[in-house]
């Protein structure tokens, strides 16, 4: 635990995996703490965020989803390349333990402890996307857990194929993920630099980072809960979220999470998205790491 008592629980995922919808969710717990989207955007520091949880558990959930004008936890990437270091926001690779510099980790612990210390939450969270950087957070937050959120490879590749400013059209030499490996690069160099099988390599290439993490950290420190037995059963999963973060049972986050609207008929929009043949390449480069995961291949 830190000076402060403060619990840090870092949520992470792949990105487009559901992690989101999972810390959004656990903002809504009394006792939780995180980094709005407004001070990120705005540059407030520590002013205001005091109520952050207060004033985000009387906005209604359907009133927080994103595309739209909205007030809700952030990853912070602005805050971070400001006060802390672009190396937190947007590294080529994944942070590892021998990233941590005294000067690195007592900017990155400031940065968190003043916003939990302002805002007086038994229990701070936090949301990183893309690389876990758990290696990194967990030498610095000796004490933090980890929620490691993951959705099937296909759904994920699926969702960054349509969003704009996804790095993958330019190809790995123009994109943040660095070089792919010698031979995830010679699968998308076999696949006619397929950009869908490009997708799917990333997420394999981000899946095996969380791996590597998850191997090198104590395992009552890692959680990994996946995207479609959160949506299939709400109340069970997010139960044993919160008990593992160490937030208390409280009715108040039981009703924010009964009234949240889980989609679950996008669970296999994949299939129509890319079509038999794209879905069949996909499966076939994914299948080790799908299988291991418990997903039908």
């Amino acid at each position: 635990m830190s000076e402060q008592a403060v619990g840090y629980v870092f949520v992470l995922g792949t990105g487009r995996c559901g992690s989101t919808m999972v810390e959004e969710i656990l903002a809504r717990h009394p006792d939780a703490g995180f980094v709005s989207n407004l001070e990120d955007r705005f540059g407030w520091g520590t002013l205001g965020t005091r109520w952050n949880n207060s004033a985000y558990r009387l906005v209604p959930p359907t009133a927080t989803r994103k595309g739209r004008v909205r007030f809700a936890p952030s990853e912070g990437y602005r805050a971070l390349d400001r006060e802390v270091s672009p190396i937190i926001s947007r590294p080529w690779r994944d942070l590892t333990a021998a990233d941590v510099t005294p000067w690195l980790s007592m900017r990155t612990r400031k940065f968190f402890e003043r916003r939990a210390a302002a805002q007086g939450r038994p229990v701070f969270l936090h949301k990183f996307t893309g690389w876990p950087r758990a290696g990194f957070l967990g030498c610095v937050f000796p004490e933090a857990r980890f929620v490691h959120v993951v959705r099937d490879g296909r759904a994920v590749a699926n969702s960054w194929l349509q969003m704009s400013w996804w790095e993958g059209f330019n190809g790995p030499d123009h994109w943040q993920w660095g070089p792919l490996p010698a031979e995830y690069g010679r699968e998308w160099s076999d696949s006619g630099h397929s950009f869908p099988v490009l997708a799917g390599i990333l997420w394999k290439l981000l899946i095996d980072a969380h791996d590597v993490a998850f191997a090198a950290m104590p395992s009552d420190r890692w959680l990994e809960v996946r995207y479609e037995d959160l949506v299939a059963d709400p109340s069970a999963g997010f139960k044993a979220i919160r008990e593992f973060a160490g937030l208390k049972a409280d009715i108040r986050f039981d009703r924010a999470v009964g009234e949240t609207r889980f989609d679950s008929g996008r669970r296999d929009a994949y299939r129509q998205d890319l079509g038999p043949e794209t879905v069949a390449v996909l499966t076939r480069s994914l299948a080790a790491h799908l299988e291991r995961r418990g997903y039908q291949i």
